[in-house]
């Protein structure tokens, strides 16, 4: 079956939580369902290279779009080590699907990737599922 690039219109509330603030889901979501659209501003590459965002994303060589505008839901999914959403790339725009099914209550979590990592939190996870094994070991 092919896959739809057209986010549901479901209910997501910014809520506080253990980084910052969080997008967590107040229905169910099925396994596949494309959720959001991460969107933003379009930069250059030169106006990338002078960016301080940490809200960009790589859509193609030389295209990056900064999702930093509140406007842009999609930016308060947070990082995760055990994600239940996976950020998918698809004609120069991103789209984020359901990994599995996703209960509602749940915060939204993508792997933002090690380069990401590397370079904005300097290899320290924070994300919940990192932040559990940390008080259970």
């Amino acid at each position: 079956m092919a896959r739809r690039y057209t986010p549901r219109d479901l209910a997501l509330d910014v809520k506080p939580c253990t980084t910052g603030k969080g997008l967590f889901t107040r229905v169910h979501i099925p396994e596949d369902t494309c959720i959001i659209e991460y969107t933003g501003v379009l930069l250059t590459p030169e106006k990338r290279a002078k960016s301080q965002s940490r809200y960009l994303f790589d859509v193609a060589p030389g295209k990056t779009i900064d999702g930093a505008s509140q406007g842009n839901k999609a930016r308060y999914i947070n990082h995760s080590c055990d994600p239940n959403c996976e950020a998918i790339v698809h004609r120069g725009r991103v789209y984020v699907f359901a990994l599995r099914d996703i209960k509602p209550g749940e915060q939204l979590g993508y792997d933002y990737g090690e380069a990401y990592m590397t370079e904005n939190l300097n290899n320290e996870c924070l994300c919940d599922s990192c932040l559990t094994e940390a008080e259970e070991g």
